[in-house]
């Protein structure tokens, strides 16, 4: 079962080939900005408080209880002289046995965590109502991914090994389990029936929640408990039937295995599996939380994509009237755009007023310019932008590969078989390319069973390496490579290429996840040059060579066929740019919507048959249908992803910002909300 964690945003839509996770801290909704300002003063009033309670809690910020006070706060009252020093003393006492039983630990899910999953905040949470508009996959799930992921399972696996340690201490040694903590509720169980009830009642309608009063009575519970009296068993099937009348029939089993565990822990005086139970507990109510905001988003997106604009514009607008957001960097960057970028007719038929801002926009995603140069208004874009600018870099790197490619197979392309190593082809060789992830799976005949790269360590099973080389080899040290005939078919050459460049995909989807693309890259280059080698008849003695050109060229800025490939990139974005904001600009959001992330849209003509253009004399047809083939998809794809997030942008920021008068816009009177 997974461990519990708050809820964050996952997201597996068509601009990404991973999954995203938007997991970072979101900018406050406007009705939070509001009580900011009046919270700030208590804030630092508690500061002391919640620095202390942090040291033991599982959240960064526990309430702050004024009836408890601190040790600081204790000490300071009593003025440090000779006729109150034995006041003193006793004082430090007290304040040290106080130490030593320190608030109970919280569970690691309750009500205030799975807030954020609240209607009310769904409706008032700008980026996730920004995003929304991108990703028809979206979706809350727990966040147990990175650093933070890591220390919410650390507090949580802090709250459940406490709870087993209490429950053990009660069963073993009663007496000093009653000295320690007594009747009350400053230990974990306590705490965990509170979150349960709590969460239960967000969960069940109106007219249930009188009867929650009747079968989880915390307080009769426990009672019951130091008495030695409670009726697990009973809670159990009590719990097992609420949830299962609230809870989607596939969580079902789920609820049946938590009853089994919590009745089978209390029946053997098991106390692990008795914790594993409430462990499960907690997790089927997560579940069922997360359930529920993932039909409100489905159910909901329709009116907030309609809403975005409208919605977006009275935020910004109060950022940019309280004085949070300076608007004139934006308007000089517009500004400095319209200067620079002189539209051609082709410009103004496809985009209209809006012209410069695209193609600033397109320049933007290229690697050579600075990712650093939008302005502040594409905070809640930066993300896909990021993206872009990635998908980019690997377009351009692809295709310095296939004309390196190129060059090479020309040169040898009837070279004597003789002068090359022979070498049984492997099974990658013979597998059909339908796409480049197929190449990540490999299935046996006999036993039709599938078999992934888990593992980093994994090689790719295109390269052939030989059976004495160490886990250690470079691709290099165990090179033996294939012969590969010689064709002047045209449909073998597109195969070939094909296979070559599906292939490259697929070795750098095995690659180590890095930060940065050109990492990536870079620390590929050497299996990169080796897999392009074996589709070629040249000898090995030039692999070294090979290797050092590609290194030379690959997302390197000052490189001359770098810089002719990024240009030919651009030009033929912008020119799909152009087709797909002319087509979209009419459309309303939720239309746009659907025919931006529908999947890739695809014009006639484009397929591996032949070139829709001829774009260049010095390269053959054979030559151009390769080329127009490969590139045509990953163009189409960021074109259609950059004029949705462009437009959307555009509707925004115009009138707000870029082509309006700030002033009239600033005496506007407050829009009404949502």
């Amino acid at each position: 079962m997974g461990d519990q964690g708050t809820g964050g945003i996952e997201s597996q839509g068509v601009e990404s080939n991973t999954t995203r996770r938007m997991s970072e801290p979101r900018p406050n909704s406007h009705d939070d900005q509001i009580q900011q300002q009046s919270t700030e003063t208590k804030a630092s009033n508690a500061e002391g408080e919640e620095a202390k309670y942090a040291q033991t809690g599982p959240r960064l910020l526990l309430p702050v209880d004024s009836s408890n006070p601190t040790p600081s706060g204790g000490l300071s009252r009593n003025p440090s002289t000779s006729s109150n020093a034995s006041r003193d003393s006793r004082i430090v006492v007290e304040v040290s046995q106080r130490s030593h039983s320190p608030r109970p630990l919280e569970p690691p899910v309750t009500k205030a965590t799975l807030s954020e999953l609240d209607v009310n905040k769904i409706i008032h949470n700008p980026k996730l109502r920004h995003d929304i508009n991108f990703d028809p996959d979206l979706h809350f799930r727990p966040n147990v991914d990175g650093e933070k992921g890591r220390r919410k399972q650390e507090k949580a696996n802090q709250f459940w090994n406490t709870l087993t340690e209490q429950l053990q201490l009660f069963i073993i040694n009663r007496d000093e389990f009653m000295s320690r903590f007594g009747q009350g509720e400053d230990w974990c169980l306590p705490q965990l029936l509170k979150s349960v009830k709590e969460i239960i009642q967000t969960l069940v309608p109106q007219r249930d929640r009188m009867y929650l009063d009747e079968g989880l009575n915390v307080e009769l519970i426990m009672q019951q408990f130091g008495k030695g009296i409670a009726d697990l068993e009973k809670l159990a099937s009590w719990l097992s039937g609420v949830l299962k009348s609230h809870c989607a029939p596939m969580r079902d089993e789920w609820v049946d295995e938590m009853y089994n565990q919590l009745t089978n822990g209390n029946k053997t005086n098991d106390m692990e599996e008795l914790v594993q139970g409430m462990r499960s507990l907690l997790s089927v109510l997560e579940a069922m939380k997360l359930d529920v905001a993932n039909h409100q988003i489905r159910c909901l997106r329709p009116i907030l994509i309609e809403d975005t604009v409208h919605f977006e514009q009275r935020f910004f607008l109060k950022k940019i009237r309280d004085r949070k957001m300076d608007p004139t960097p934006a308007q000089a960057w517009y500004s400095t755009v319209r200067q620079f970028y002189s539209q051609d007719h082709a410009s103004v038929q496809a985009f209209g007023e809006m012209g410069p801002f695209f193609e600033a926009l397109c320049k933007m995603i290229l690697p050579s310019s600075d990712p650093y140069s939008h302005p502040d208004t594409f905070v809640f874009d930066e993300e896909r932008m990021t993206k872009l600018r990635s998908d980019m870099l690997d377009a351009i790197n692809l295709e310095i590969c296939m004309r390196l490619y190129e060059s090479l197979e020309r040169k040898y392309r009837y070279c004597d078989s003789s002068s090359s190593v022979n070498a049984i082809p492997t099974p990658f060789l013979a597998t059909p390319f339908s796409d480049a992830s197929g190449f990540l799976s490999s299935r046996t005949e006999d036993d039709g069973s599938e078999n992934y790269f888990n593992s980093s360590n994994s090689r790719p099973s295109s390269l052939v390496f030989s059976s004495a080389g160490s886990a250690h080899s470079s691709p290099r040290a165990s090179l033996v490579l294939p012969v590969q005939p010689a064709s002047n078919r045209l449909e073998d050459q597109q195969a070939k290429s094909r296979n070559l460049y599906n292939s490259l995909v697929a070795l750098l989807q095995t690659s180590p996840a890095s930060s940065r693309s050109v990492s990536r890259w870079k620390a590929m280059k050497d299996s990169l040059a080796l897999q392009i080698f074996r589709f070629t008849n040249a000898p090995a003695q030039d692999l070294l060579q090979f290797e050092d050109e590609l290194d030379s060229h690959l997302s390197e800025l000052s490189s001359p066929l770098f810089q002719q490939v990024e240009q030919y990139y651009h030009y033929h974005l912008l020119l799909e740019l152009r087709q797909r904001v002319k087509d979209f600009k009419g459309l309303t959001g939720a239309v746009l919507f659907s025919v931006a992330t529908g999947g890739r849209l695809h014009g006639p003509n484009r397929s591996w048959d032949g070139p829709r253009e001829n774009i260049s004399r010095e390269r053959t047809s054979l030559e151009n249908a390769i080329r127009e083939a490969r590139e045509e998809g990953g163009v189409e794809d960021m074109a259609t992803r950059l004029a949705h997030m462009g437009l959307l942008h555009w509707r925004v920021w115009s009138h707000l910002v870029y082509a309006g008068d700030l002033d009239t816009v600033m005496a506007m009177p407050d829009m009404p909300t949502f």
